[in-house]
């Protein structure tokens, strides 16, 4: 059985990623609207958040540091702990993302890598104490990855928290369950700057959304949600 997955971001009145752009607001700061996130990602009752390589990246901070060859590894699966009792996944299809041991923020870290991802790297993974899942063709079957999550260990909630595109990945492969936005009393407004949800060349025809609730969060925060249905559910 596939984990629930959430979709949980928040963001500018005009759907825009990045809180270091949003206006000021007499409301809050950009500090409280994160720990309305943080009270809203609790709640869910979750076991294992997901993140694209470019957020985590931004969190692990560590460079290469392979073991010395040559390497033996585990393909397509390693599994270093089963019993934590939470999980931080990221998605890395070049092996670019390197970390200081096997938990990031108390959680352990499980890393979804391209097929092409050479041992050395894998063996880094294995040496930090890092678990990670080697996917089977050239892009990520988000679907099978879930049911090896679910598996493997035992995750039975997760959610997403972008970027843009990790979060359009998932909606396209028609494995979410809902969507929660966060929109804080802010405005970005520069041009081309990224959403919260980027695909290709869009969504129309991937999902259906459905309405479920609007709330009021203090320091002027509303939460959306929605629930996430496939095109002709």
């Amino acid at each position: 059985m596939k984990p629930r997955v959430s979709i949980l971001m928040v963001t500018s009145i005009d759907g825009r990623l990045h809180p270091s752009r949003f206006t000021a607001s007499p409301d809050g700061t950009r500090r409280d609207w994160s720990e309305q996130y943080e009270k809203v990602h609790a709640s869910l009752q979750a076991n294992a958040w997901l993140i694209g390589r470019v957020t985590m990246a931004e969190m692990s901070r560590t460079g290469p540091h392979a073991p010395t060859g040559p390497w033996k590894v585990e393909r397509p699966i390693h599994v270093a702990k089963t019993d934590a009792a939470s999980f931080a996944v990221a998605l890395d299809p070049s092996g670019k993302l390197h970390f200081q041991g096997a938990k990031l923020s108390g959680d352990h870290v499980i890393v979804l890598v391209g097929r092409d991802v050479p041992d050395s790297h894998l063996a880094e993974l294995a040496a930090d104490g890092v678990s990670y899942i080697v996917s089977a063709g050239t892009e990520f079957d988000i679907s099978s990855l879930l049911d090896v999550l679910a598996r493997e260990f035992g995750i039975r909630h997760l959610v997403v928290e972008g970027g843009a595109k990790t979060n359009g990945a998932f909606l396209a492969a028609e494995v979410v369950d809902e969507l929660r936005v966060l929109v804080a009393p802010a405005l970005d407004g520069a041009p081309q700057v990224q959403g919260i949800v980027d695909y290709r060349t869009g969504l129309a025809g991937f999902v259906r959304m459905q309405f479920k609730s609007a709330d009021v969060l203090d320091h002027g925060v509303v939460q959306l949600a929605y629930a996430v249905m496939p095109p002709n559910a």
